[in-house]
């Protein structure tokens, strides 16, 4: 079974999957938001196409570690996502990885249009990752699907 890893923006979804055996993360697509029911639908659809266990969702902490207005959205999304899908959603501090994404990008190349149309599911999958990293190191997240926090 997988996981699915979403970076939620106010206009667009990244979304990584892990691969079958959990040691890699894929960046998979960026999906423009079209709304609570249609990007329900939409998450449905991949949950079974990549056989998804269990959802990581990136929740934007500040620097110092507090949650500001977007890391609430973050919060909201996720508790909606855990009642809509009765799956465990994990919230993980994902502060700097859209920067960190950029960063990689830039670095392997390309052109800007195309960094910035890949840029939310490679933050997505540099989420995952570091859970993916850290589960290889101390084992399962606890809670329950409950918001379990990971520092960066």
């Amino acid at each position: 079974m997988r996981i699915l890893a979403i970076d939620p923006g106010e206009r667009r979804l990244g979304l990584a999957v892990s691969d079958p055996s959990g040691l890699v993360a894929l960046p998979l697509e960026v999906r423009t938001r079209q709304g609570w029911r249609a990007d329900v639908a939409y998450l449905r659809d991949v949950i079974a196409r990549y056989e998804v266990a269990e959802i990581v969702i990136g929740r934007p902490l500040t620097t110092r570690g507090t949650a500001g207005p977007a890391a609430a959205a973050a919060a909201r999304f996720a508790a909606r996502l855990r009642a809509a899908l009765r799956l465990p959603v994990h919230e993980v501090d994902e502060r700097f990885t859209t920067a960190a994404a950029e960063r990689a990008m830039r670095e392997a190349g390309g052109e800007a249009a195309e960094r910035r149309t890949r840029r939310d599911a490679v933050a997505a999958a540099l989420i995952l990752q570091t859970v993916l990293d850290r589960r290889r190191a101390d084992g399962p997240l606890r809670g329950g699907g409950e918001g379990v926090m990971l520092a960066p």
